[in-house]
C-alpha cells in the first residue's frame, strides 16, 4: 500500500492498493476508486456497529478490496487536513467522533468513555470518542490545520475546548476550571479548559467545526 495526501486545505488521500490489499472506512466516505476494486460492506457486529452510532458515525463499514492494481481516494468533508497515525500493539489512539477517515492493516476500534464527568460534560470532545487499536494505519480529518505535540511525563498540555482532534491512549484528559472572576467574565475563554496529561503524542486542529459553525451562526440574521 502507498498513499499520498493531495489538495492543500481541501485534502484528498489517494491510496495505492496492491492486488490483495484492502481499506476500511465509513459508508459513504469513498469519493472515487479504479475498476480494479471491489467493495465489500459490514457491520463488524451488533455491538461495534451500536457503538458507532453512538459516536455520530456511520453504522456500517466498507472494506474496499483491490483484485489488481488500483488507486482509490477519500475526500475530506471540510476544510482542513488530513494525518496517517500508526497504530501499534500498547500504543493505541483516542480520537474525537467524527474525525475517522479510513484505516488499512489489523486495526480494531471501539467506544472510548470518559471517565471523568467533567471531562465528558465540559470538554468540547464530549462523554464518547474512539479508541483505535492494533497493527496498522489511521487516518483522520483534521478540522483546520493540524499541530502535534509530544507530552512527557508529568507534563501537560492546556487546550481550549474542543481542540483536541486525537491523543495516544497513554494521555489522560481533565478540565480545568479558569480561575479569576475578571478572567472568566473578560478573557472571552469560557469556563473550562481541556487539559492533556502526558506521556503521549497529541493532534490538536486549528479550526473546530462547533466553533466554525458558531462563528458564521453569528452573521447570519435573526428574526426578533
Amino acid at each position: 500500500m502507498k498513499y499520498k495526501i493531495d489538495g492543500d486545505n481541501l485534502p484528498v488521500l489517494k491510496v495505492l492498493l496492491d492486488a490483495g490489499e484492502g481499506i476500511q472506512c465509513e459508508a459513504g466516505a469513498m469519493s472515487w476508486m479504479d475498476n480494479e476494486i471491489e467493495m465489500q460492506t459490514s457491520a463488524g457486529g451488533l455491538g461495534r456497529m451500536f457503538g458507532r452510532m453512538l459516536t455520530k458515525e456511520n453504522a456500517f463499514l466498507n472494506t474496499y478490496i483491490a483484485n489488481r492494481p488500483g488507486e482509490i481516494a477519500f475526500a475530506s468533508k471540510f476544510p482542513g487536513s488530513i494525518r496517517a497515525v500508526e497504530v501499534t500493539p500498547g500504543n493505541g489512539l483516542i480520537v474525537q467522533k467524527g474525525s475517522f477517515l479510513a484505516s488499512f492493516g489489523n486495526i480494531q476500534s471501539e467506544v472510548y468513555l470518559q471517565k471523568r464527568f467533567g471531562s465528558g460534560l465540559f470538554g468540547g470532545e464530549g462523554f464518547l470518542m474512539r479508541h483505535y487499536t492494533g497493527q496498522g494505519l489511521v487516518f483522520l480529518e483534521i478540522d483546520g490545520s493540524a499541530h502535534e505535540y509530544d507530552i512527557p511525563s508529568n507534563d501537560c498540555k492546556i487546550v481550549d475546548t474542543g481542540y483536541v482532534a486525537a491523543m495516544s491512549d497513554s494521555c489522560r484528559m481533565e478540565i480545568k476550571t479558569i480561575s479569576g472572576v475578571k478572567n472568566v467574565l473578560f478573557g472571552g475563554e469560557g469556563l473550562f479548559n481541556t487539559v492533556v496529561y502526558g506521556p503521549g503524542h497529541i493532534i490538536l486542529q486549528s479550526m473546530p467545526i462547533a466553533s466554525t459553525a458558531m462563528t458564521l451562526y453569528s452573521y447570519m440574521p435573526h428574526s426578533n
